[in-house]
């Protein structure tokens, strides 16, 4: 009978029509009325120090993040590790424990106490900031006592080919809790609640082993297909067709959005568990709280664009994805420079062919130099890259703390700078239809028309200087400039612009006119200024391997907003040209 429901679910699952994820979501903060933007607000190394955690970090950092026009979220792993204190939070040991008992050596996590996060969701709440859990629910690690099992190994190349006979072995299976005992949750944990394991104590062998014995299933049917089976990760492989575990995780779905007042999860690692599960638990939470708009984006690392898309589906609207082949184009954008064509810079990607599920982000914690998915953005092409996420009218962008923030590992400080002066350009500039020029293959343009309370903006990037190269396309091929039009419709026939990352902006004047500068960290500005025609026409320089972000620029305040603007503005803007 099992068998016959799985046939069941697979043949709806592949005759389930497309869902549209974002546009059922909550993407806009209370009573704000800016573009959303989500920012993930960690790194692998980052931690507090001996004064200050990153929970009261994070609560320092609120005004700053509404001033910026951030609006979501995304908050590290909150639970107990196997680990304790060292782990980010991945390595999952308890769900429950918040930071609230004395487990796995310490009471507090890496991040801090329940209390003091509890703290910080709240200052961010009252701020109209929404709050996005981690959810990793695919394995757990750190059992608290062996268990003895019956298990087969399997190929690691291909898990549903067996690499030996069924034989036992001793699994760290078992979960008591005895810091927590059964406050929030009774459940105690065993074998009988995982699928497989990576360590048998017993001859201390790493391998993959499926655990064996009456009443298994086998793997999931329902997760990807990499590696024959890609139902098993890491530690000890939840399986989430058994009742008691889907109740669990169920109930502590709905518990840890009450308890925290988050209004999201980014789920971890979903192309290795049970797709089934993850509708059930996004249904069964949104009705448990009465949250039709929840917000779920998933992690399905893949630049594979066919098999995203195909899980866009599967997920039948109730999962938004990140938008890995963007990234991956984004990435190889910025390692081969001008043998890039930029004009390829969005083919075959999720925002592209589905832009009402896509996330689109540039960098996260994974893609990190000498992490598991070491895909690093290079400062090269960092801004050009986020330029086209933050600027850009399809996506939800995401950006990386590890960009913005100083932190250990790779950040920049000149492009940290300049990214700020982006995301301040996406509050206050980017609004209204686009059009593009994606004119060149080493520069391309697009414009975004604006609307009554905002100006718009035009926005030109290039890729960087490399040496000549027959690979670098023929002259017709390159440019220094894009012609293109912008809307004029709600200012003077002839509208100033102004660079948003470089002079002083000031409220019509007289003349049409534009100033120029790029906001790479390598290459200088300057004041340039350019004539904008009647039907709004113009051409926009860009210095090589910049981003150039144009904005009207006028000596009177005609719209209420830029009363709220101007001090903003004034920090951003200099009455010189500022070099890079």
């Amino acid at each position: 009978m099992d068998i016959l429901w799985e046939t069941i679910d697979l043949l709806i699952d592949t005759f389930w029509p497309w869902s549209a994820s974002l546009q059922k979501m909550s993407l806009h903060a209370r009573d704000r009325e800016e573009n959303p933007l989500m920012m993930q607000f960690y790194t692998w190394e980052s931690k507090g120090d001996d004064t200050t955690s990153w929970w009261k970090h994070f609560e320092q950092e609120i005004p700053r993040l509404k001033e910026l026009g951030v609006s979501h979220v995304w908050l590290p792993p909150l639970q107990k590790a196997a680990t304790g204190k060292a782990s980010v939070g991945y390595d999952v040991y308890d769900l429950w424990d918040l930071g609230e008992f004395e487990q796995k050596g310490t009471v507090t996590t890496r991040w801090g106490t329940k209390e003091e996060l509890l703290r910080a969701c709240s200052a961010a709440k009252s701020n109209g900031i929404e709050i996005i859990i981690d959810a990793v629910l695919n394995h757990k690690c750190g059992g608290d006592r062996k268990e003895t099992v019956e298990a087969i190994p399997v190929d690691p190349k291909n898990r549903l080919v067996p690499s030996g006979q069924a034989r036992e072995i001793e699994a760290w299976t078992a979960f008591d809790f005895p810091g927590r005992g059964e406050k929030y949750s009774t459940m105690k944990w065993d074998y009988r609640h995982f699928s497989g394991v990576d360590w048998d104590a017993k001859s201390r062998m790493n391998d993959i082993f499926y655990i064996n014995g009456p009443g298994r299933k086998g793997w999931s049917n329902f997760v990807a297909n990499e590696l024959g089976n890609y139902d098993y990760l890491l530690g000890c492989d939840i399986d989430h067709r058994q009742p008691d575990v889907k109740e669990d995780l169920l109930n502590w779905g709905s518990w840890i959005l009450q308890v925290t007042g988050a209004t999201g999860f980014r789920m971890d690692a979903m192309k290795h568990y049970d797709r089934r599960f993850l509708r059930e638990f996004v249904e069964r939470t949104k009705q448990t709280l009465g949250m039709p708009k929840l917000f779920v984006v998933s992690e399905f690392w893949t630049g594979d664009i066919a098999l995203l898309e195909k899980y866009t589906r599967l997920l039948r609207g109730q999962s938004s994805f990140f938008d890995v082949p963007l990234h991956y184009n984004l990435h190889n954008a910025s390692m081969q420079g001008p043998h890039f064509d930029l004009r390829n810079i969005l083919k075959d990607t999720l925002v592209e062919r589905r832009p009402w599920d896509a996330v689109t982000f540039v960098d996260n914690h994974d893609t990190e130099i000498g992490q598991s998915l070491e895909s690093w953005v290079d400062s090269s092409f960092k801004l050009q890259a986020y330029a086209l996420i933050l600027l850009r009218t399809d996506g939800f962008p995401c950006v990386f703390y590890g960009d913005l923030y100083p932190d250990q590992e790779w950040y920049d400080p000149r492009i940290g700078a300049k990214l700020e002066l982006l995301v301040k350009a996406r509050k206050n500039f980017a609004y209204g239809s686009i059009t593009d020029y994606f004119q060149y293959r080493d520069c391309i343009g697009f414009a975004r028309a604006g609307d009554e309370r905002h100006s718009g903006c035009a926005v030109v990037l290039r890729s960087g200087i490399a040496p000549r190269s027959p690979q670098r396309g023929s002259a017709d091929e390159l440019g220094k400039e894009i012609r293109m039009k912008v809307n004029v419709a709600y200012h003077q026939v002839r509208t100033p612009l102004a660079s948003v990352l470089t002079v002083s902006l000031t409220i019509y004047v007289p003349e049409a006119r534009c100033s120029a500068s790029g906001i790479s960290g390598f290459f200088g500005g300057d004041s340039r200024r350019v004539l904008v025609s009647s039907d709004g026409s113009a051409s926009f320089p860009c210095p090589e391997g910049s981003v150039a972000v144009w904005v009207v620029e006028t000596t009177d305040i005609d719209f209420a907003f830029i009363t709220n603007l101007q001090t903003t503005i004034q920090t951003v803007f200099t009455v010189r040209v500022s070099y890079f």
